[in-house]
């Protein structure tokens, strides 16, 4: 296959992904730390605690590949941890869907257990330990605030 055959058949799949993304589910400009902000604002306690940084976000994916291009904790004082969840926004709707499911497959586990929610290209963690009226409220202000 010649240079600019491969280059040509390249530019049409970026295309094919660009529109695909593009018919794509809701998504948001806001980083995390503004999307816990928007939760507290649209019916749940939801405080801003730890904002993540590159070096300090304990997963290490922080700008990585397949990572979130932000990460913050929130508290909410129905549950008795140092953290109630948390979010992370990701580049695409894509990838935070895939990060949920990754999640929901370790919560399979007891232990590792919490409500996960994706909107868009945001994913809300939440405690297992929030009751789960309280925990679905989270889903639905995220619902409101994604669109």
């Amino acid at each position: 296959m010649t240079w600019s055959r491969r280059h040509s058949h390249a530019a049409a799949a970026l295309a094919l992904v660009g529109l695909l993304t593009a018919c794509g589910g809701a998504t948001t400009n806001k980083d995390a730390a503004a999307i816990i902000g928007d939760l507290g604002a649209n019916g749940v306690p939801a405080k801003l605690g730890i904002v993540y940084d590159e070096n300090t976000d304990p997963n290490k994916l922080l700008g990585r590949p397949n990572g979130y291009l932000s990460k913050a904790e929130f508290t909410d004082s129905r549950v008795k941890a140092e953290k109630a969840g948390s979010v992370e926004v990701f580049e695409d709707d894509g990838s935070a869907e895939a990060r949920a499911e990754y999640i929901q497959a370790l919560g399979k586990t007891p232990m590792l257990a919490e409500y996960t929610y994706v909107k868009g290209n945001v994913v809300v963690r939440v405690d297992k330990d929030m009751a789960p009226s309280d925990a679905k409220a989270y889903e639905e202000a995220l619902n409101e605030i994604v669109e």
